[in-house]
């Protein structure tokens, strides 16, 4: 069954694509997809009590989504062209598509382990990918190639250990990792009392109180980063500025993080 968090993000998310009929029928599919709804649970298990790591599982997965539908939509209000737009292979609907796979499916190898999750997300996710594109384009090989190829890329990419060259792929990259409230370090935060790897990402996931994506001043997509302590700076320039960095969507990102009632800093 469904949490409210997971119900609530997949209610926000299908706001978001109203206009976007094609990339709406791809997340209801998605929605409704028990093979996939499991193996985001089961990756979400092992993260948690297993692993000792922060919620890797259906609520991160969507939230991630979410991200990276406001961070497109923004690129696209503002003239800017995905990599498929640019290079004439796809739309701007084929690039959000890739993205919405990805982001529901970048962390499923985590039920496998932390180690090279990345590539056991892409290889667990092929089937899924394939027959929702089969679903989505019955009659287009040409889109189900690029949007799986582009998905897979999202997906072996998003932990920056490995090149990326499209937009798409480097949106779902920063969306990623802007996931680090203190909601997704809560369950493993109160389920392990003694010191184990990977603590220091919980507690300074726990400063995070508010990440807001929206249209920038000096850039299309501004993110302003509220936090309760200073511990919330290693989350902010251990993870996510690292991803931002080595992302080809770098050049059109603003970054702002402080303590709550102090000024921001500037990092972009």
């Amino acid at each position: 069954m469904k949490s409210v968090k997971e119900i609530s993000t997949e209610t926000k998310i299908q706001n978001r694509l109203k206009n976007i009929p094609q990339c709406l029928e791809l997340v209801k599919y998605l929605f409704a997809d028990e093979e996939l709804q499991e193996m985001q649970d089961y990756a979400n298990s092992v993260s948690i009590r297993r692993l000792g790591y922060n919620d890797h599982g259906p609520v991160h997965m969507r939230q991630v989504v979410g991200n990276a539908i406001k961070m497109l939509n923004i690129l696209h209000e503002a003239g800017i062209k995905t990599s498929l737009e640019t290079e004439e292979m796809g739309t701007f609907e084929d690039s959000m598509c890739a993205v919405i796979l990805a982001g529901m499916m970048h962390d499923l190898g985590m039920a496998i382990g932390r180690q090279g999750h990345e590539e056991m997300s892409a290889l667990l996710a092929q089937p899924i990918i394939e027959r929702t594109l089969m679903h989505l384009f019955p009659n287009d090989l040409h889109k189900r190639i690029i949007i799986k190829a582009v998905t897979t890329e999202a997906i072996v990419g998003h932990m920056s250990s490995r090149k990326i060259h499209s937009i798409e792929a480097g949106i779902l990259l920063i969306a990623d990792g802007c996931d680090m409230t203190k909601g997704r370090a809560r369950i493993p935060m109160a389920l392990n009392t003694t010191p184990r790897v990977g603590d220091i990402h919980k507690y300074s996931a726990n400063a995070i109180n508010r990440i807001g994506i929206h249209r920038g001043e000096r850039k299309p997509i501004k993110i302003d980063i509220e936090m309760s302590g200073d511990v919330g700076f290693f989350q902010i320039e251990e993870v996510l500025l690292s991803k931002i960095d080595v992302s080809p969507a770098k050049q059109f990102v603003e970054l702002y993080a402080g303590v709550e009632g102090q000024e921001r800093k500037c990092y972009l």
